[in-house]
């Protein structure tokens, strides 16, 4: 199966829940459009919304690149509350995966994703942020893509 998201320009819809510590998870929507360029960048952008007692956005604006036929890339990333971010991602068979580390940032925060590929339309997003050596949140989204 070819993977849909991130390889092909598309938008998709999301939802699903975030959770920070013991804290109970709260309801995420998102969109996110994915576009590329002729020499080989994309730029992915999402805005999403988690709802609970004081709604606030998140939105997050990639720029990476990627060698024809490669199965690694490297990008850039605004994050709003989080700042700049640099990251690399893989490739795989189903899924694709991304790591990524917070720049100049005192608690030294990383995280890491996986975008399983259910099939060509929808995509399951496993997304967690690391403080230090703790995990401080997790977020599970499910991407629908938009024709």
């Amino acid at each position: 199966m070819t993977h849909t998201f991130l390889l092909q320009p598309g938008r998709w819809k999301s939802c699903g829940t975030w959770q920070e510590g013991n804290k109970p998870p709260q309801t995420v929507t998102g969109k996110t459009v994915v576009a590329w360029s002729m020499d080989n960048w994309f730029t992915m952008i999402t805005k999403l919304n988690i709802q609970g007692q004081s709604d606030r956005d998140i939105t997050w604006r990639y720029r990476g690149y990627l060698e024809p036929n490669a199965q690694q890339y490297t990008f850039i990333l605004t994050h709003s509350p989080m700042g700049k971010i640099e990251g690399e991602g893989w490739i795989g068979r189903k899924s694709v995966v991304q790591r990524y580390w917070v720049l100049d940032d005192q608690y030294k925060r990383t995280g890491f994703e996986t975008f399983h590929q259910v099939n060509h339309q929808n995509y399951y997003l496993a997304h967690s942020f690391i403080d230090m050596n703790r995990l401080t949140s997790f977020m599970e989204l499910d991407f629908i893509r938009q024709l």
